[in-house]
C-alpha cells in the first residue's frame, strides 16, 4: 500500500482516550504533548497526564490515554523538498 492510500482516522472517547490509525512514527512525547507523524501530516496531541497505551507502527495504530485538550495537524515538512518549500 502506498503512503497516500493508508487510512487515517481518529477516535476520541470522552477526551480521555484517543485512538489513531495511519500512524507512521511517534516523533516525541511527554506527559503534556505527543507528536505523531501520520499519513496526513504531523498530529500534535496536547493535554495532561498523557500516556501512550498502545503503539504498533506495523499496523499504524497509536492509543493515548490521559486528559486530551487539543489536536492539531501540521503539514509534514519531510514530504517536500527544499526547492518545493522555497518556491511555494
Amino acid at each position: 500500500m502506498t503512503e497516500n492510500n493508508k487510512q487515517h482516522s481518529i477516535i476520541l472517547d470522552n477526551r480521555k482516550k484517543l485512538c489513531v490509525t495511519g500512524a507512521e512514527d511517534v516523533l516525541g512525547f511527554n506527559e503534556e504533548v505527543v507528536n505523531v507523524n501520520t499519513t496526513l501530516g504531523n498530529l500534535i496531541v496536547r493535554g495532561s497526564s498523557l500516556h501512550i497505551n498502545k503503539l504498533s507502527l506495523e499496523t499504524g495504530e497509536v492509543e493515548i490515554d490521559g486528559i486530551i485538550n487539543s489536536l492539531q495537524y501540521n503539514e509534514s515538512k519531510s514530504s517536500k523538498s527544499i526547492m518545493q518549500r522555497l518556491f511555494k
